[in-house]
């Protein structure tokens, strides 16, 4: 990778359960807002720098860090304000972020560099799915995505942000995953009719050679409109996350062919994990896999349990 200051990145990270501290229970047994156990004040405190830490890490070995950076399994605002306070964001970033009604309260958000970077607009797209349980009608939510139209120098730049619905159950999450693919891949579709710049990132909980996510790639013409360079990172073998004995790449960053044409202030020069020496387990029953802040309910202390992913651009002066 080219350690260019003229290069720019944008980066998304699943951060694991990035919570305020619970508040102490009454009683042993009383549910706690994170669901996490015994997480206090010094944990969070941890974790928050560990994750500003891993953008250090990532300035260190590239030269920059990301100007634009999705983020997901986060609840609420305060987290997110006070993580762009420190280094090294040192509060020259900017925060997108919407509350979800999630079950569990799980966001996804975007940090944003104020000197490079203008937010026009902005909005949660929220999905319901019903439920029938007898003669009562019921409804199921998930995470919001994120939708963010940004100003990069002189162009506008459409930004998606996701966080799935998970995989569990055999997979009863599946056709929800479809749906919403489905119904935002129809508004990338008219944004590339319209010739817009479009950046999709996320945690899909599918690896990229999955057919839901091959089709976000297409138009109705079959005309390619959206290229995902981190399938050849998945037939490569390098994953973002692992699941039992699986190594997944379920965090992706998906973009238009502006990004890969003359005329555009930014051109896509390489996907990469970012499966920095710094942010591995150092168990040796799992060698090469993130160094985790919870495993079940043992505190590990760790980062998260996904590497970031990045692409790095070229800025292009010939534009």
């Amino acid at each position: 990778m080219q350690n260019s200051d003229s290069n720019e990145l944008i980066a998304f990270y699943n951060v694991e359960n990035l919570f305020l501290p619970d508040k102490t229970p009454v009683h042993k047994q009383d549910p706690t807002v994170s669901g996490l156990r015994n997480w206090d004040s010094r944990k969070y405190q941890s974790k928050l720098a560990k994750i500003a830490s891993v953008f250090e890490f990532m300035k260190q070995e590239h030269g920059v860090i990301p100007m634009l950076i999705g983020l997901c399994e986060i609840h609420g605002q305060q987290p997110l304000n006070e993580l762009v306070r420190l280094k090294p964001f040192d509060s020259r970033y900017g925060v997108v972020h919407f509350d979800s009604m999630d079950e569990r309260g799980m966001d996804v958000a975007l940090l944003y560099d104020k000197d490079k970077l203008e937010i026009i607009h902005s909005e949660p797209i929220s999905f319901f799915f019903g439920i029938d349980e007898g003669t009562a009608a019921y409804y199921d939510t998930t995470r919001d995505i994120l939708y963010c139209k940004a100003r990069y120098e002189s162009k506008i730049i459409h930004l998606f942000v996701f966080h799935l619905p998970s995989k569990r159950e055999k997979d009863i999450n599946k056709p929800r995953r479809d749906f919403i693919l489905k119904e935002i891949r129809e508004r990338i579709i008219k944004l590339t009719q319209a010739k817009e710049a479009v950046v999709v990132c996320g945690d899909f909980n599918e690896n990229p050679d999955a057919e839901s996510l091959n089709k976000l790639l297409y138009d109705d013409n079959f005309s390619k409109i959206l290229t995902n360079p981190y399938g050849e990172l998945y037939n490569n073998g390098v994953f973002s996350t692992f699941h039992m004995k699986d190594g997944l790449v379920f965090d992706q960053i998906i973009f238009s062919k502006e990004f890969i044409q003359p005329g555009f202030p930014l051109k896509f020069i390489n996907a990469k994990v970012f499966n920095s020496s710094k942010l591995l387990s150092s168990d040796k029953k799992f060698i090469g896999r993130p160094f985790r802040t919870y495993a079940g309910t043992r505190y590990l202390g760790g980062y998260s349990d996904h590497f970031p992913v990045f692409i790095e651009l070229l800025q292009n002066k010939n534009k």
